[in-house]
């Protein structure tokens, strides 16, 4: 019942970590059978400074690349599934090649990171994972070379600061570790008020979720103080302007977890809804339909004329 809100989370985190380094798109339409690429990232430009404070996240980002974030550990057929969509990427540029009378460099060619909280040594073995260590660290199992794939093991990897970015994408203990370390870090960290505000954001639309699992309701606990400080902080330093923008980003959240998709209708009951507070706005975007939702702030926006 949570998978979507830690799916949501993920590319929208990835999005706004890689976006300084280049293009990124999330849910990306593949050429074929209907399916998508969770992150899609093309570089534009390396500031090297902010790709290092991203440590080993920054390293992935140096070449074009897939992402493709899992919740819970991953499965054989959703290994294939991935590798997949990265051949019809392959597909489709070849396409693009011929028309344009160009060679395809194999260097150039997108990797697929898939990321995963744990995986068994079958599906490793399987799959003929291998790690190097030398060059990459424990927890990053590369597949054949030509099949331009790697498994990054998100709990086998080292607790340090190269990967804080790619463990806030675990779970439970792991997860939790990593939070500790970002709420740990300076506030005029240039991370650490995006983050926390996904973070707060993740926590809200959990905590009106029906069905939870334990684990997400430990990890509510864990974000309460982080969202307590995160509004001591805003109030202090005068940052309404953000915290308006992370409330945004949760109705906007809700609004496609239930609805698919944001239109232009139910893009414009989004400002009158950000009008109640945020457990007024949740409460009503979980119990009403679609429509319901626009009739009742239709007729209210008509009564405020």
């Amino acid at each position: 019942m949570t998978r979507f809100p830690h799916d949501q989370f993920a590319k929208d985190y990835l999005k706004e970590l890689l976006a300084p380094l280049g293009e990124v798109e999330t849910s990306r339409d593949v050429t074929g059978e209907v399916q998508e690429i969770d992150v899609w990232f093309a570089p534009s430009h390396q500031p090297i400074e902010y790709a290092q404070i991203l440590g080993l996240l920054g390293r992935f980002a140096d070449k074009p690349a897939i992402f493709e974030p899992f919740r819970n550990a991953v499965m054989p057929t959703e290994v294939r599934s991935c590798i997949n969509k990265l051949f019809d990427v392959y597909a489709g540029l070849e396409r693009q090649a011929r028309r344009d009378n160009t060679r395809i460099v194999e260097v150039d060619l997108p990797r697929l990171w898939i990321l995963t909280p744990t995986a068994s040594e079958s599906l490793l073995q399987g799959f003929g994972a291998r790690l190097d260590e030398d060059n990459w660290g424990a927890g990053v199992y590369f597949l054949a070379d030509y099949l331009r794939t790697a498994i990054v093991v998100i709990h086998q990897l080292p607790r340090t600061q190269e990967t804080l970015w790619l463990r806030i994408l675990g779970k439970a203990r792991v997860q939790q570790q990593a939070i500790d370390e970002l709420q740990a870090l300076p506030s005029e960290h240039p991370l650490r008020f995006a983050v926390l505000e996904l973070l707060r954001s993740l926590r809200t639309i959990l905590e009106v979720s029906q069905d939870l699992e334990p684990e997400d309701r430990n990890l509510i606990m864990r974000l309460s103080p982080l969202y307590e400080q995160r509004l001591a902080e805003a109030t202090q330093q005068g940052l309404q302007q953000g915290l308006q923008q992370g409330q945004r980003q949760v109705v906007e959240n809700l609004l496609r977890a239930k609805f698919g998709a944001l239109d232009e209708q139910l893009s414009a009951i989004i400002e009158p809804l950000l009008a109640l507070p945020p457990e007024e706005f949740s409460r009503l975007l979980l119990q009403m339909s679609r429509e319901e939702l626009l009739a009742r702030f239709r007729d209210q926006s008509l009564g405020n004329t």
